[in-house]
């Protein structure tokens, strides 16, 4: 069977052949022990070779569509199993068809015959039923696309959807995506099949799990423009892809398209989006949907891992304020405490200047049902080195030794950490000492907390010896280590010395120097705005930057600096790589634009984040309606300002606050009054 066109398909990055059946020589096609051929699964006669988007089609294939054929299969007969290990024996197009052959009826042993006429007189032995269990328990891919072939082709059947399905996952478990393209194509153009959910999810589904983001986006597209519903299986895995690429923008986007497609989130989803609010910095949206869960006629109700993960984000935010609230607010609905809850509320504690609070909570952690883990030891030791409680923190350091709990690298270095505070460098060395006889191996951390403990002390020496025996040892040299040692060197006055290593960060992709994005950042927290332009420009034209973290750095590094352009260089040079910014980034784009008197550019990125389904914060909307009123286009303003007001999710006092203010700088100063009189009655008018 010929190959066919993938014409309407749309532009994916898809690599490997160009046919719809690839060469053997290209996709490693001879199966193992079969040696002397020149092709295996390759059929010369009707295929095209060319490239995969636009491929000729051969329009004097048959309908077989509309064949139908009696009952009276052989399929009881007929033990599957055996004709596998037949099947398995076989290492060409002919083989295949000789071993098949007795299940055409009325045909003679060879199966190979094309003309028209013939292949109207033969009639499968097998189901189609059958045939597709055959091909679902076919391991290889490309005897499985001889079968389908030989299916097509020889045997006469109907083209099936379910069919190509079997055969379009054996391809994408081999990684062949421009064969599962081809696939789709196939399917459209010879033979007017509608691929269905099953095949659009299962190509979408191998490209999320291959961490192919993009492509797998915009199938989903064409998925949804042919009117095949998502479900909330796929758009499940597409929000925890965009999650774990730290895309945060795209997962909003996915979830703002399954609730407007009418598909009710599960505890999965809930709880991955929460995580996902709070990586994004929407923390309000975060507990939203956790209000959301707790309402009495939702359906999904909220579990501890909802808890704990709108905790994390909250810490992660560093709004310890807002976590003790909900803290206690689990406490009044009576929702017992998991280990994860006790070490992030012993770290609040700890953050707010509350280290007795988070002490009672520890020792009474056994009490509750819940066994302290090695985080929680962890997570108390640096609340008492932090709170200068360096008695106690030595004193648990030890029990945790009488005990015999684990103790880790995290341990260890916590508790150097809190050496270098009391003082005690030579403790801290010791400590490093006695970390590796236990067997615990000391990480970069541990390298440079105890590099800035000497360089405190004044020991240059022996943190520099320490610095470059790790650079010639083989161990990863990670930016805090790096930003550490310049540091060091700053201090004592060795400007020469820091502008060494820095020197080496120009050049980061020689042999033995650090990863060219890893340079990136640690310029960018270095402050270092020159030195880090130049080598991102670099990266960037290499198109070497696949990290979301240093588009983050450089635009943050730039808008510190009040490099207003080279924001907008960042953004636009990130939009182009195929992400999208998150609120934070959003907000100093914004404020670039508003800089450079650019308004209409920063009211089209505004909109065009709106339309993606970004989520956006207050800060963000208030940002674009002062922008609208530095413009002096108040016709736009009085536009957002409906519009902010009727969104339930914004907060309607500070909307009044900044909207009166817009007016006020305006000079509109009855629009600022009628806001501020608004604001006394609780309404905007």
């Amino acid at each position: 069977m010929p190959p066919s066109a993938v014409a309407s398909a749309p532009a994916l990055p898809f690599p490997g052949p160009s046919s719809r059946l690839p060469p053997a020589t290209s996709a490693g096609a001879r199966i193992a022990g079969i040696s002397g051929r020149d092709d295996v699964w390759r059929r010369r006669r009707g295929r095209t070779i060319g490239p995969l988007v636009g491929m000729g089609i051969d329009a004097a294939h048959p309908g077989g569509a509309e064949r139908r054929h009696p009952q009276g299969y052989l399929d009881r007969s007929v033990d599957m199993k055996e004709l596998l290990v037949a099947l398995s024996q076989t290492a060409t197009p002919e083989e295949l068809h000789a071993v098949m052959s007795p299940y055409i009826d009325g045909s003679s042993s060879s199966s190979s015959s094309s003309s028209s006429g013939g292949r109207r007189q033969r009639r499968p032995s097998l189901s189609l039923r059958f045939m597709v269990g055959l091909l679902s328990r076919e391991p290889d891919w490309r005897r499985s696309i001889a079968l389908l072939d030989w299916m097509l082709d020889a045997a006469g059947y109907p083209p099936s959807v379910f069919a190509y399905n079997v055969v379009l996952r054996n391809a994408l478990r081999a990684g062949q995506w421009a064969l599962a393209a081809g696939l789709f194509g196939e399917m459209r153009t010879r033979h007017a099949l509608a691929p269905d959910r099953y095949s659009y999810a299962t190509l979408i589904s191998a490209l999320g799990k291959a961490g192919r983001l993009e492509a797998a986006l915009s199938w989903l597209h064409r998925m949804e423009r042919d009117g095949v519903r998502a479900d909330l299986v796929l758009y499940s895995t597409l929000i925890e892809l965009a999650r774990k690429l730290g895309d945060h923008a795209k997962a909003v986007s996915l979830f703002s398209r399954l609730r407007s497609s009418g598909i009710a989130p599960d505890l999965v989803a809930y709880n991955s989006m929460i995580n996902v609010f709070g990586k994004a910095g929407l923390l309000q949206e975060a507990r939203g949907l956790l209000a959301e869960m707790e309402e009495e006629e939702e359906a999904v109700r909220p579990d501890m891992v909802s808890y704990s993960t709108l905790l994390t984000a909250y810490v992660e935010n560093r709004r310890y304020v807002e976590a003790l609230s909900l803290f206690s607010h689990m406490r009044e609905r009576r929702v017992p405490p998991d280990l994860t809850t006790c070490n992030i509320m012993i770290d609040v504690y700890g953050q707010l200047g509350m280290p007795r609070e988070a002490d009672r909570l520890f020792w009474s952690m056994r009490r509750l049902g819940v066994e302290p883990s090695v985080v929680s030891y962890n997570t108390l030791l640096r609340v008492y080195g932090e709170a200068e409680l360096f008695g106690e923190a030595v004193h648990l350091f030890r029990l945790m030794q009488r005990k015999g709990a684990v103790q880790n690298v995290i341990t260890y270095n916590t508790m150097i950490a809190i050496y270098g505070r009391s003082l005690e460098h030579e403790k801290a060395g010791n400590l490093v000492q006695e970390m590796q006889r236990a067997g615990v191996q000391p990480n970069s951390v541990t390298y440079s907390t105890i590099i800035s403990i000497w360089g405190k002390a004044g020991k240059i020496d022996r943190a520099a010896a320490l610095f470059q025996k790790l650079r010639t040892s083989g161990v990863e040299i990670d930016p805090v280590l790096y930003q550490t040692m310049i540091a060091v060197y700053e201090r004592a006055g060795l400007v020469a010395h820091a502008r060494r290593l820095l020197s080496d960060l120009n050049d980061p992709d020689d042999e033995g120097k650090i990863p060219r994005e890893t340079a990136v950042k640690i310029l960018a927290r270095a402050d270092r705005v020159e030195e880090a332009a130049r080598l991102f420009r670099r990266a960037v034209s290499a198109g070497s930057v696949k990290d979301i973290t240093v588009f983050q750095c450089m635009m943050d590094l730039f808008a510190r600096n009040r490099r207003h352009r080279s924001v907008v260089e960042v953004l636009e040079n990130m939009r182009a790589a195929g992400y999208l910014p998150d609120s934070a980034m959003i907000g100093m784009a914004l404020h670039a634009y508003g800089k450079l008197q650019e308004f209409s550019k920063a009211e089209s990125l505004y909109r065009e984040m709106q339309e993606e389904g970004c989520v956006l914060p207050d800060k963000v909307h208030f940002q674009m309606l002062s922008l609208l009123g530095a413009r002096r286009d108040f016709a736009r303003v009085e536009s957002l300002l409906a519009e902010l007001s009727s969104d339930p999710n914004v907060n309607k006092r500070e909307l009044q606050v900044v909207a009166a203010g817009v007016y006020e700088r305006g000079n509109r100063l009855d629009e600022a009054s009628r806001i501020i009189k608004s604001h006394a009655r609780g309404v905007l008018d």
